[in-house]
């Protein structure tokens, strides 16, 4: 036997050709795992990770919690929720832009994060714009600003006079630079024209300790976080940021009411994942999500605390987010504000 014999060569026909082609191709595909979640019409199949940017117990939590306990629900899996305020919520953005677009991880993304830390933060490391598939914007919320119940203050008026006279004196808690209850006090003090010292907590929880025991002067934040402690009176509620008053606090005028026309500042909070996630993903996630806020029981609650349930598109999420970075760059700009 001719061991050194040429290898045997089949006729290439079009039809082994194509059939090649094809098999190559689906094997390509099947191996991508992009592709076997977009084809994966089980999804969820395990447990999601939901990131929040700030510390447990502040208003960005509560929503994230019972959103997340909703979603859960209907999607048949548990929405694992991760609090993480390193940083202004820059190390838990990162984590989720850096994330496999599996639809495994995903962002509570409210205006810190998304478009006040790329002005403020030399070192932000990515286009929260560009790194990021919108889902949809869940609901936004006016603040109240509030102070310790031994506070001399009664009024905004009060509180701003006094930081007129003696620049620099006051002090105000915030959940983090570059948050909704920061930037709330620093348009305020624009808007007003006094000076106070930040300081920035990982969540408003932490920073409403201190503000009950009088460590600080003042705070700027959500009705959810604060709700308990100004029913019971520990705390004093001077205003709310919204233009009008709200139906939780009927008695609180707005800041804009009370002497200050052009001011107002909402929270807002949304979910996002990492650019890349497939859209089948992102529909179902944005399906779940809608679903569950516009349900009884969490459409009442936040709406009893304040907020309006919301449940857009993603292309109108991502515009809206457009149209708060550009507003909070220029304020950011006029504060003189950079954090390293």
């Amino acid at each position: 036997m001719n061991n050194n014999r040429a290898p045997l060569h089949l006729p290439l026909t079009r039809r082994t050709l194509c059939r090649g082609l094809l098999g190559a191709a689906a094997a390509s595909l099947v191996a991508s795992p992009r592709f076997a979640m977009a084809a994966d019409a089980a999804y969820p199949t395990r447990p999601i990770r939901l990131l929040v940017p700030y510390a447990a117990g502040g208003g960005t939590d509560g929503i994230a919690r019972i959103v997340a306990q909703g979603v859960s629900e209907r999607l048949k899996q548990a929405v694992v929720v991760d609090n993480n305020g390193s940083a202004g919520g820059n190390v838990a953005t990162q984590q989720v832009a850096n994330a496999e677009p599996d639809g495994y991880t995903i962002l509570m993304a409210n205006q810190g994060p998304m478009v006040v830390n790329p002005h403020l933060f030399r070192n932000v490391k990515i286009d929260p714009l560009k790194a990021f598939a919108p889902i949809t914007l869940i609901t936004a919320a006016p603040l109240l600003v509030v102070v310790p119940k031994s506070s001399p203050f009664n009024t905004i008026q009060d509180l701003v006079t006094y930081g007129q006279k003696f620049p620099d004196k006051l002090t105000y808690g915030s959940a983090g630079n570059g948050s909704a209850s920061h930037l709330a006090a620093v348009l305020l003090a624009q808007v007003t024209n006094f000076q106070a010292v930040h300081v920035p907590y990982k969540g408003a929880g932490p920073a409403l300790n201190d503000l009950l025991g009088a460590r600080l002067d003042f705070m700027a934040t959500t009705v959810p976080s604060v709700l308990g402690l100004a029913q019971r009176g520990d705390v004093k509620v001077l205003a709310v940021t919204s233009r009008d008053r709200i139906a939780k606090f009927p008695n609180v005028p707005s800041v804009a009411e009370s002497g200050w026309p052009s001011y107002e500042s909402t929270a807002w909070y949304g979910f996002v994942a990492p650019k890349g996630t497939p859209q089948a993903i992102i529909d179902t996630l944005r399906a779940a999500t809608v679903d569950t806020i516009m349900s009884g029981l969490v459409r009442e609650r936040l709406e009893n605390e304040g907020a309006k349930p919301i449940g857009d598109t993603p292309a109108e999420f991502l515009d809206m987010m457009k149209g708060e970075s550009s507003r909070w760059a220029a304020v950011i700009k006029k504060a003189n504000i950079a954090i390293d």
